[in-house]
């Protein structure tokens, strides 16, 4: 969402860029925190306001240090993936997470199937097909 539309829905938006360490209290005081760092486990977990929800988009392949994380033949793994959320920490604090992996890469991927889809159709001379329908009982028109 831009800031003006944020902005519109009484809500105020703030980024935060490494190398500096957010300000806590920015974080702490957050609804929503998205996290697109590239830093596995940046965001510690008491920067989490208690219910917030945190959306970690980030994906960092980690030197393994557990034992118990073993491949399927029972061999200690030597990576592991991590996210740009400590999820042992934030989980407790938060009243929905995103899990890495599996969390938003799945909708990326079908987001990048459609917009191919769509790019195949655009290049037939055909019609794209839009990449959200709305519910017929929304009114588009009334949206800001």
């Amino acid at each position: 969402m831009s800031g003006g539309r944020v902005a519109s829905r009484r809500c105020s938006a703030a980024t935060e860029t490494p190398p500096t360490r957010p300000k806590t209290s920015q974080c702490r005081n957050a609804d929503i925190i998205i996290a697109a760092v590239g830093k596995a486990e940046y965001v510690r977990g008491d920067w989490i306001k208690p219910g917030a929800v945190v959306i970690d988009v980030g994906i960092n392949r980690v030197e393994n240090k557990d034992p118990k994380e073993k491949t399927k033949s029972g061999k200690m793994k030597k990576y592991v993936m991590k996210g740009d959320v400590n999820f042992d920490e934030c989980a407790p604090k938060c009243s929905y997470i995103t899990p890495v992996p599996g969390g938003v890469g799945p909708m990326t991927i079908a987001m990048l199937c459609k917009n191919t889809y769509n790019l195949a159709l655009h290049s037939l001379g055909q019609p794209r097909e839009p990449l959200r329908k709305s519910p017929s009982h929304v009114n588009i028109s009334a949206r800001s």
